[in-house]
C-alpha cells in the first residue's frame, strides 16, 4: 500500500524544460543583431559650404556643364544641341583636354532614363568624372 501512494506522488512528468531553449534563442538574437550592424554600408559624402561652391563657380569658367533642358533638348555650357549632336560635340571638347570632368544639370521633368543615356554618351566621349549640380534655388521659388 505504501508503494501505491508513492507511485502517485513521484511519477514522471511531461513538462518540457524551456530554459535551454530560451538561452539558445537569446544567443541567436544577439548574433543576428551583430550581423545586421556589420552588414550596413555607408558612403561618405563631402559637401562643400555654399559660399565656397559659389566662389568656385565664379572662378572656374572652364567647366563643362551638360544641361538636360525642360523642353527635351540638351545644352553644353548654354549652347543648344540635339541628342544626335551630343557625341560629336563632347568628343570635340574632351579629345584634347587633360581633365575629363563634366557636370550634369537636369530639369525636374526629365526622366531618369534620359539622364543615364546622357551619362553613357559622355562616357563614350572619354569623360571620366561626372558630377551633378544642385537645383537652382530661384527655380524652386518661381515654380
Amino acid at each position: 500500500m505504501a508503494g501505491a501512494s508513492m507511485g502517485g506522488r513521484g511519477g514522471l512528468t511531461n513538462e518540457p524544460n524551456v530554459v535551454p531553449m530560451i538561452d539558445i534563442l537569446l544567443v541567436l538574437l544577439i548574433i543576428f543583431m551583430m550581423t545586421i550592424v556589420q552588414d550596413r554600408k555607408a558612403m561618405n559624402v563631402q559637401i562643400p559650404p555654399e559660399e565656397q561652391v559659389e566662389r568656385q563657380a565664379a572662378e572656374e569658367s572652364d567647366q563643362i556643364v551638360l544641361e538636360l533642358l525642360e523642353d527635351g533638348g540638351y545644352a553644353i555650357n548654354t549652347a543648344p544641341y540635339t541628342k544626335s549632336q551630343l557625341d560629336a560635340a563632347l568628343h570635340e571638347i574632351y579629345d584634347n583636354r587633360p581633365a575629363k570632368l563634366m557636370f550634369i544639370k537636369t530639369a525636374r521633368n526629365r526622366l531618369y532614363q534620359e539622364v543615364i543615356e546622357a551619362i553613357d554618351i559622355a562616357r563614350s566621349a572619354g569623360v571620366q568624372v561626372i558630377g551633378f549640380t544642385p537645383p537652382d534655388k530661384n527655380a524652386d521659388e518661381g515654380g
